[in-house]
This record gives C-alpha cells, structure tokens and sequence, in this order.
C-alpha cells in the first residue's frame, strides 16, 4: 500500500500501527446509515482486507443520511456498490462480498474465524442478538452499534460496555436477551442515551426517523472502537470497560 495515501495517520499512530492495520481483516454486517460510515473510516484508515455481509438495495430514502446512497445508485445492491466505493478509496484493499440477510443459519459463515473484527450495524433485533451472543460465545472480537435513529442530539452519542449502557430501548432489549442467555461484560458499543419516546417492536419494517448528524456520528465512533480493538490500544480515548 502506498505510505504517501496514509502519511497523516502515519504521523499521529506511527508506521507500526499502520502496517497492522493492512494486515487486518474485518466483516462488516450491515452497510446503511451506520455501517456505510464505519466502513468508510476503517478502509481510509488502511484496513487490507475487508468481508461485507448486507441483503438491500439502495433506495430513495435511504439518500438523507447513508454515505453510500445516492441517486446514480438507486436499486443497486449495496455490496456491490461498497465494494465498489472500497476500491476508489484504496485499491489494494481485498473486499469479499456476501449477499446475504444475516441469521443464526448462516452466523457460521459470518465469524469464519479468519476476521480480526466484526463490526455489527444490524437493524433486526434477533439477528443482532444472535450475531452478539454467538460472537461472544466464540471469543469473536466485535464492536457493535445501538439505536442511532430518533436521536436530535449528536453531543449525547458515546461508547461504554453493553451491559453498562443507559436510555438506550434498542440497547436494553439486547442487554436482556443476552443476559438470558449467560452473556455479561465485553462487548464495546455506540449508543446515545438521549430520551425517545419510543418502544422497539418485536416485529420488523417500522420506519424510523433519523438524521445524517447523528447516525454518521454513530458509524465513525463504531469504527474507532473498532480501530481501538485491531491496535488493542488504550491509547485511542475510548473507555468501555
């Protein structure tokens, strides 16, 4: 990989830290409004190798706040159009991609054991529990995305442990479904303890409301907890346990 594209990451975390970020494998689940970002700052960041696990297509609405949609991009699906972006941003980078609506049937092929890093942004609340649960039942590092839609207030999105998170309703359905299943402590996550009025359904394809200030905000704290798990650095401000 070329050094000149990566000089100013270079001078603030060193060479060393760099070069190991190219050696790096990470799966990314989920390539909307959050995943979209987080995958952004990794690749930019110099990740060599990266696994891109999404179902959808872009859409018309998806325009207000995910970095990959835009109006050339209506109806194509959304691995190949990341892919695609991947490779403008660093061509050296390997991107496999899987077409696929992530679900404890093909989890297997999602933590093949050969990531260094999952990156969670799953919508569906089953999906993202067995993903969480099945990743930590397997000692699978993962850094993991809460509620970012109905959130006004990007000054409020942190990070902490799962089981220490705050206000968030998609976050405490989470915690009580793994606490079901004996999960405690070790999975760092983005969330926002602002206030909604809002319970999460059960069921899918409610529509949310959200901005591009706060999920984007959402997706680049994603990937710095990410970037913080790949150096296994405390260096890098966030503290989650």
């Amino acid at each position: 990989m070329k050094d000149e594209q990566f000089a100013r990451t270079i001078r603030l975390l060193g060479l060393d830290a760099v070069n190991k970020l190219h050696a790096k494998t990470v799966t990314f689940v989920g390539l909307g409004a959050v995943g979209g970002y987080a995958l952004e700052a990794l690749v930019r960041l110099g990740i060599g190798h990266v696994r891109l696990f999404d179902f959808d297509s872009v859409e018309i609405s998806n325009i207000n706040r995910q970095i990959l949609a835009t109006w050339p991009e209506i109806g194509k699906k959304k691995i190949l159009v990341a892919q695609e972006r991947v490779k403008a941003i660093n061509p050296d980078c390997t991107v496999e991609v899987f077409d696929r609506f992530v679900s404890l049937e093909n989890l297997g092929e999602v933590l093949d054991g050969k990531s260094d890093l999952t990156v969670d942004a799953i919508d569906s609340l089953k999906s993202k529990c067995d993903l969480l649960f099945t990743a930590y039942a397997n000692h699978c590092p993962i850094v993991s995305s809460m509620g970012a839609a109905l959130r006004r207030d990007p000054s409020l999105v942190t990070t902490a442990d799962l089981m220490e998170t705050t206000g968030c309703p998609l976050a405490r359905s989470v915690r009580q479904d793994l606490k079901k299943r004996g999960v405690g402590k070790g999975i760092p996550v983005v969330f926002s303890p602002e206030q909604v009025v809002y319970t999460y359904p059960q069921g899918e394809g409610k529509v949310l409301g959200s901005l591009p200030t706060v999920t984007g905000i959402f997706g680049l704290n994603l990937a710095h907890l990410g970037l913080q798990k790949l150096l296994d650095s405390d260096d890098l401000l966030f503290q989650t346990n």
